[in-house]
């Protein structure tokens, strides 16, 4: 008889990677069951999706509500209130303290290309500075934008013209605010004048880059260079947004509030919803139809949306995501005895990431990041690696885990540390 897999292989196109070889067949909150019944916590949450867990009720009964109302009309055709309803919300939450508006689409790599469409238009500037190891989508413009070659880029050339980048600043690898923002001095004395600039474009807390938070102050100093130099800041939110660091937006830590925000996955607790919420002025400037798309804020998304942002409200996930955060970081650091691979436990709220070294050594060691996630796996815990250099474990559980299935994950974790130490 054929194997899913074979099936798969057959009928897939292989650029459609899979970390897993596991088959949903359910899931509840946060665990998942396969089509053999075997049972797995997930501390993948769909890459930051579900973080009001599989199948909230709250989150299902809206989506079955709408269900039974319509299900399409495109909103460029057809309009409902639901979405305007969304926008008013999204335009009060989002940072900043001005007019706000909203567009909605169906993924996060719409959002970040739309975000780029809205600020060349208001700015007239065709140039658009993003940084080395952020992610913001496989679509060309979002490749483009992307920082990291393995796997997004390569083969795919030439890449989308008037992108530039510069080195984040990460100094567990030898880039420090100095040094970035040096490079950026450099790029406008020897490539590109500011004023040719729209846009610098920086995830709060790089996803797949390996989940590096902007420093300190580094986000203020961006701020600043944008309202010297008439650049917009746009901040790329897909995977950092709604509680998932502690604050319904990550640039909630930071203290500043950027022209333009993308944001997707949480927005929809498991159905396709984007959106990019700006200043009022910047969002208005494009034609009646240069932006939009025929699904783009779907009646069902959108009722998602509505009640994920409730629950987050109501079950507050927020101080949630801190408490979560701050057990796994310290079960991690009572580890770095046995388990000298650690060379750092990081991140804010429950974005959270363990990265590995050769003992010793500066040297990335993503295979022992690979067995870590081997021996998850196989003990029914469900991990994702990242990184420039494939050498990070990262968390993203829901936020909604219970506490006996988060400290049983805890203990497999635990497990998985040590006996990927062979």
């Amino acid at each position: 008889m054929t194997s899913l897999t074979e099936r798969k292989d057959a009928a897939i196109s292989r650029g459609v990677g899979m970390t897993t070889q596991i088959y949903a067949d359910r899931a509840e909150n946060a665990e998942i069951w396969d089509r053999d019944g075997n049972r797995y916590i997930d501390f993948a949450a769909g890459i930051a999706v579900v973080n009001t867990g599989h199948r909230h009720p709250k989150v299902m009964q809206a989506v079955r509500d709408q269900l039974d109302r319509f299900t399409h009309t495109c909103h460029q055709v057809v309009p409902y209130e639901s979405y305007v309803a969304l926008a008013e919300r999204l335009n009060a939450l989002v940072p900043g303290d001005f007019a706000k508006k909203t567009i909605f689409a169906t993924t996060g790599a719409e959002a970040v290309e739309n975000a780029i469409k809205i600020a060349r238009h208001a700015t007239g500037r065709p140039g658009i500075v993003s940084f080395a190891g952020g992610f913001h989508g496989r679509t060309f413009m979002g490749m483009a934008l992307t920082g990291k070659v393995q796997p997004y880029k390569a083969g795919f050339g030439p890449m989308m013209p008037d992108i530039w980048h510069l080195p984040f600043p990460n100094p567990l690898h030898g880039v420090s605010v100095e040094e970035a923002l040096k490079a950026l001095e450099r790029l406008f004395k020897a490539d590109l004048e500011p004023s040719r600039v729209a846009a610098i474009i920086v995830e709060p807390v790089q996803g797949e880059g390996g989940f590096y938070e902007v420093p300190a102050g580094f986000m203020e100093m961006l701020r600043g260079l944008c309202d010297k130099h008439g650049m917009l800041l746009i901040a790329d939110e897909v995977q950092t947004g709604f509680a998932r660091t502690g604050k319904l937006f990550a640039m909630e830590h930071h203290g500043v509030a950027a022209d333009l925000v993308t944001m997707a996955k949480g927005l929809g607790g498991g159905l396709p919803i984007s959106a990019v919420t700006g200043r009022a002025e910047i969002m208005d400037s494009p034609n009646p139809g240069g932006l939009g798309g025929t699904y783009a804020g779907n009646p069902l998304g959108v009722a998602a949306a509505h009640a994920v942002l409730d629950v987050i409200e109501e079950e507050a996930l927020c101080d949630r995501a801190v408490r979560l955060g701050q057990r796994l970081k310290q079960r991690l650091a009572a580890l770095r005895d046995q388990v000298p691979e650690i060379v750092d436990i990081r991140g804010p709220g429950f974005m959270n990431a363990v990265e590995f070294n050769l003992p010793g050594t500066d040297s990335p060691a993503p295979e022992f990041a690979g067995r870590v996630r081997e021996e998850a796996l196989a003990r029914g815990l469900i991990l994702l690696t990242c990184g420039v250099h494939g050498n990070v474990v990262r968390f993203l559980a829901p936020l909604t885990i219970p506490d006996a299935v988060f400290e049983e994950a805890l203990d497999i974790l635990d497990e998985s540390l040590l006996a990927a130490r062979g």
